[in-house]
């Protein structure tokens, strides 16, 4: 068995780069070996920054010999295409969110993963950070006794006041339930297990928007995609959910709380991987914060986990199962809402272990 630190190379030197770059390069249980891009250029310039010593194109990094994984940060509409070319170079491959833009391309990921031996990890990792983690051990634990119900939402007015190229968070595989619904869906699955159906209704409150900052601020582009879902999600023998998913709220909220038979939990955002984590029993008179046990190192975790997972033969957590049930999950939610009725989901999985208590990403262990 292969021993030491995994290689590594990241494929897309677009924004999300540099807060995975900045934390991969930390862990000592990987080695960040290179940087991919189209622009060749760009990739150059993030390869320098972080010193990493390859850049180049994609097929550049995938000839590395070291390199073991292929971290995916392309736009979703290429995650499924790059993926395969990594699977068949004899990479692992671990992506952005979603898995891919609908669930044949998944379904062709993971199968060609299984046939080559090779595993798919996905994003988000932010349920492994210290404020979901602590939630679920909460849960666990009985602490608000049986989930009953839970009410979840991400509301803003959307990315294109600040981000300098939005217009893909507004094509299809993107928009409020595709681009921030992982964050949701995924905490959600971790903590309560499989979807089993799902109801929602879906609205798209403007045909344009416009950039906000940076080279192209001003200029119009279109919305492909609903910008406000509400969804309703059964988790059979557990609870149900109440999600909203919005670019089109005044009103910024970013919530999940789980209301269970002997007390309730308000989870921090699971788009962070730290707290706070409240909790408030039958007898009390307001929340009380819980405290938190884990890492808050951020993105790349999950990338850590999978590596330290190759090296012991176990099973990684962000796995590609469940980021296909979730991207199932959103599909349906997306499908009900054109649809106008309930659609039920044909995927199940058992959810993820928690991490070890002393689970630690700085410190060496391979």
């Amino acid at each position: 068995m292969t021993s030491g630190p995994v290689g590594v190379a990241v494929v897309g030197a677009g924004v999300i780069s540099g807060q995975y770059l900045r934390n991969l390069t930390s862990f000592p249980d990987v080695r960040v070996l290179g940087v991919a891009d189209l622009d060749e250029d760009r990739a150059a310039a993030v390869a320098q920054e972080h010193g990493v010593p390859v850049s180049g194109s994609p097929g550049a990094v995938l000839a590395v010999p070291e390199v073991e994984i292929v971290v995916n940060l392309t736009v979703p509409a290429a995650h499924a295409q790059v993926a395969l070319a990594a699977l068949r170079a004899g990479k692992h491959v671990y992506g952005e969110k979603p898995l891919a833009l609908d669930m044949d391309e998944a379904a062709k990921v993971l199968a060609e993963a299984g046939d080559r031996g090779l595993r798919v990890g996905n994003a988000p990792d932010t349920f492994l950070g210290a404020g979901i983690q602590s939630a679920l051990h909460a849960l666990r634990s009985g602490l608000i006794g049986d989930p009953v119900a839970v009410s979840a939402a991400t509301q803003g007015l959307g990315p294109e006041s600040w981000h300098p190229s939005p217009e893909f968070l507004y094509q299809r595989g993107a928009g409020p339930l595709f681009d921030l619904g992982p964050y949701y869906l995924t905490t959600l699955v971790a903590l309560l297990g499989p979807a089993s159906r799902v109801a929602a209704g879906v609205r798209r409150a403007r045909a344009h928007r416009v950039v906000g900052s940076g080279p192209k601020a001003g200029t119009a582009f279109p919305v492909e995609v609903p910008t406000h879902v509400n969804a309703l999600v059964d988790f059979p023998g557990s609870a149900t959910a109440a999600a909203t998913f919005s670019f089109d709220s005044s009103v910024n909220r970013r919530m999940i709380e789980i209301i269970g038979t002997e007390g309730a939990l308000s989870l921090p955002d699971p788009n962070t991987f730290d707290g706070p984590l409240h909790v408030r029993s039958l007898d009390d008179a307001d929340w009380r914060e819980q405290p938190l046990a884990g890492t808050t190192a951020g993105r790349g975790i999950g990338v850590l986990d999978l590596a330290r997972s190759l090296r012991a033969g176990t099973p990684h957590r962000a796995s590609g199962e469940l980021a296909l049930h979730v991207l199932e999950l959103m599909t349906a939610i997306s499908d009900s809402g054109e649809q106008g009725e309930f659609q039920r989901l044909r995927s199940t999985l058992t959810p993820p272990d928690p991490l070890p208590a002393d689970w630690d990403p700085h410190a060496a262990t391979l």
